[in-house]
């Protein structure tokens, strides 16, 4: 079992990284580069020990193993070292200020300093140095906390990981509640963290101390609607696939389906084949089902199951503390405000069914809870699915699929409200860590053309001012007029030998 990093030892580790990072070896690009080329030796070299970590704390299938957690992080690497001289690139503006016409003004691309990086227990690799990548490439030094729950995966990365990253810039803190409660004490340049929202009000209210920006990724109950116009069965195959994926535990799950009345039976005997497709008579003999975490989540998932009372399970309900089994379960009917399965996020392989008498009762049932992390529709015609979205908000949306969105880095991944704040992947992880610092040249040349800004201030100034500021009229006889006011308050200011003339009053 891995040791816990010595509280006191907290103070001192962010410390020696801030002064790393005020020495600059986080900024050339050579070692950024490197840095995430070494990440994917780290990989390389230790894929089979990662599938196995994984697989003791969650019982988790090898092809998701590779797809979920090892590929995202590699693939992000790759696109970071190939794109970073384009994201580090300042960005020129188009100047929009009359005096400003023969300056430079431009967007430069800095790190933002010392991150503190704090991963997850249901995607341990993932979730953990996906953020860890952004943070590389756009050059700074980061905090790196793993979740002590994912005990296996913790220990592998906290003994592997520094074997291939620079000890002076990347740092890994292991901790449990009491040492990540003196991390956040710590003044960091960013946080990112990825967990639950009880947890991420504690995060936000310690950074509001230190006015640190964070990210929230957190979580939330995402809906599945299923419309009338959808195909029932690749429905319930893409639907069950995004819900037991990772035995429930992903953040972006489906977490409760909407269909009507006239579509319900087709799906349940649907969803009913699809268990049987997937995972046998007994999943708990299949070696493609993951297991819950430990007990202590076990026990919670337990009590709702429990609580399904009035409640009808048509799909499993069965399970094994021993084996942390807890089998694929449907739920349904199930009214839209059920206190147990339709109020917190379930985050397990227990899924509630409401039936709704059209897609206005979906969206009011939707919209009465806190914003999701992902939305899923299903539908055959796009006027259903933009209705939905039309009337809604969630972090993200996908249509006809589940979780496949989050797979594509190309789309930025983050939540709304409740369900988290900020985004990553791709250029966005870049965008995370990156301070974009406004810059202007000013030109030393043509001093006399400023004279207009200049005090003492006249009626000419003002006239000129307001043309530079405001522009001219659209109406052409206004603008004629303008265009006539303008010489001569231009001629009062540059060439009158006295800067005004007599009508040119003083303000």
């Amino acid at each position: 079992m891995v040791q816990f990093t010595p509280v006191e030892n907290i103070p001192g580790i962010v410390q020696e990284l801030k002064k790393n990072f005020d020495e600059g070896i986080t900024k050339d690009l050579i070692f950024r580069k490197q840095q995430l080329q070494k990440l994917i030796q780290f990989f390389d070299e230790n894929t089979k020990e990662i599938e196995e970590a994984l697989y003791k704390d969650l019982h988790k299938p090898s092809i998701e193993s590779i797809t979920a957690e090892v590929a995202p992080v590699v693939d992000e690497c790759k696109y970071m070292i190939k794109n970073l001289e384009r994201l580090t690139k300042p960005t020129h503006t188009k100047k929009r200020f009359g005096l400003n016409a023969s300056d430079k003004t431009y967007i430069r691309k800095e790190p933002k300093g010392v991150a503190l990086i704090i991963g997850a227990w249901n995607y341990p690799i993932h979730l953990l140095l996906l953020p860890v990548v952004g943070a590389i490439a756009a050059g700074n030094c980061a905090v790196i906390k793993p979740s002590e729950v994912a005990e296996a995966t913790n220990e592998l990365v906290a003994k592997a990981l520094p074997k291939y990253l620079d000890p002076r810039a990347y740092t890994i803190v292991n901790a449990g509640v009491t040492g990540t409660t003196a991390l956040l004490e710590e003044k960091f340049d960013h946080i990112f963290y990825t967990g639950n929202g009880a947890v991420g009000r504690i995060v936000m209210s310690a950074a509001a101390k230190h006015l640190t920006p964070v990210t929230l990724e957190l979580g939330g109950k995402s809906p599945a609607i299923v419309c009338d116009s959808a195909d029932i069965k690749l429905t319930a195959r893409r639907l069950l696939w995004g819900k037991f994926y990772n035995n429930g535990q992903t953040c972006v799950a489906p977490d409760y389906v909407l269909i009507s009345q006239e579509n319900h039976d087709d799906l349940i005997k649907a969803f009913q084949t699809t268990v049987k497709e997937f995972f046998g008579e007994n999943p708990q003999e299949s070696q493609s089902y993951g297991r819950i975490v430990n007990h202590r989540q076990f026990d919670r998932l337990q009590r709702i199951l429990e609580s399904t009372e009035g409640n009808k399970i048509v799909v499993g309900g069965q399970t094994d503390r021993e084996n942390l089994f807890i089998s694929p379960t449907i739920v349904s009917p199930v009214k839209g405000d059920d206190p147990n399965l339709m109020q917190d996020e379930i985050f397990g392989p227990i899924l509630p069914v409401v039936v709704v008498k059209d897609l206005n009762e979906a969206v009011n049932i939707i919209n009465s809870k806190d914003k999701p992390l992902a939305m899923y529709i299903f539908a055959g015609k796009s006027e259903h699915y933009n209705f939905i979205m039309d009337k809604t908000n969630s972090g993200g949306t996908l249509v006809n699929d589940t979780l496949m969105h989050l797979q594509e880095m190309s789309l930025p991944f983050g939540g709304v409200g409740p369900s988290g704040m900020g985004s990553y992947h791709g250029d966005k992880s870049f965008d995370t860590f990156t301070h974009e610092r406004s810059t202007m040249i000013k030109s030393t040349s043509l001093e006399s053309a400023n004279q207009a800004r200049y005090p003492p201030y006249t009626d000419s100034k003002k006239q000129l001012m307001s043309v530079m500021v405001f522009g001219f009229p659209a109406a052409a006889g206004a603008k004629i007029k303008t265009i006539s006011t303008v010489f001569g308050a231009a001629w009062n200011i540059f060439f009158s030998s006295s800067g005004k003339t007599n009508q040119d009053s003083k303000l």
